[in-house]
């Protein structure tokens, strides 16, 4: 009986050029502006995911979907983000490398709603829960994952820009939020390093985020499977779907009647 072997694919190297050669490929084969985008967004982020050498590998892809889904992603955004890295490896010519898709959860996810996201935060505001108020606006406005929220520190807030740098990318934190942000920690004598944090000083954890969270529910008349960060973040995401979907369709009107102007004026008789 002959000894299976297993093939051995060599790495690839990821460059920041190679993202944008490929967005530009892209471009060049007329996909929307909104998916290039979201594939930007999704491979900048895989590479600030990768070790130091920046190698695509198998060993790295065996870990990345877990990750993500530990990260708060849902099984469709992990998908969504698959699709950009197997649509990149095919660019380069590496197929096999290619990962395949999660499967679907047969349990939908409740999904949380703007109205109720807005009642937390009013009943958050009403309990005088600053600390909990904030976690939600944070998550909920910026797609923060759990493990984001211990690099949302002093330092990174002093920034004018407001940008917090995290291991799977980065948050841009809105002047609104920033100014809550800060106030609240000058209320809390808060000088230098992470906002939130434990009693004992250790970087908040989902459970003690659920936990608060929870709280407000009864009285927010919000379902408690709801109170979840994953929930928030899935709330942000599709709150900034449902927006960039309403640009592309603005932005298609737009060009349709230019079009419909310039046959008006030059067009050929038919």
């Amino acid at each position: 009986m002959k000894k299976q072997t297993t093939i051995e694919y060599p790495d690839v190297s990821m460059t920041p050029k190679q993202i944008e050669d490929f967005l530009k490929a892209l471009q060049k084969k007329g996909r929307q502006t909104s998916t290039v985008e979201s594939y930007r967004r999704s491979l900048h982020a895989l590479y600030q995911a990768l070790p130091e050498e920046k190698e695509l590998s198998r060993r790295f892809f065996a870990g990345w979907q877990k990750s993500l889904t530990e990260q708060g992603d849902s099984v469709r955004t992990v998908n969504a983000k698959t699709a950009a890295v197997n649509s990149f490896l095919a660019y380069l010519g590496r197929r096999e490398l290619q990962l395949q898709p999660l499967p679907l959860p047969e349990d939908v996810q409740p999904e949380l709603t703007r109205a109720e996201y807005l009642r937390l935060l009013q009943m958050a505001k009403a309990m005088k829960k600053e600390r909990t108020y904030l976690l939600i606006k944070l998550i909920a406005c910026t797609g923060a994952s759990v493990q984001d929220v211990a690099y949302v520190t002093m330092e990174a807030l002093a920034d004018g820009q407001a940008v917090v740098f995290t291991p799977g990318g980065s948050l841009y934190i809105f002047p609104t939020l920033q100014k809550e942000l800060l106030c609240y920690a000058k209320r809390q004598g808060i000088r230098r390093g992470p906002l939130f944090l434990t009693r004992k000083g250790s970087p908040i954890d989902r459970s003690n985020i659920t936990r608060s969270i929870k709280c407000l529910c009864k009285d927010a008349k919000v379902p408690e499977e709801k109170a979840t960060p994953l929930c928030l973040r899935k709330l942000y995401q599709s709150t900034y779907a449902g927006i960039r979907e309403n640009m592309d369709i603005l932005v298609e009107q737009a060009y349709t009647k230019l079009l419909e102007k310039e046959e008006r004026s030059i067009g050929w008789e038919v």
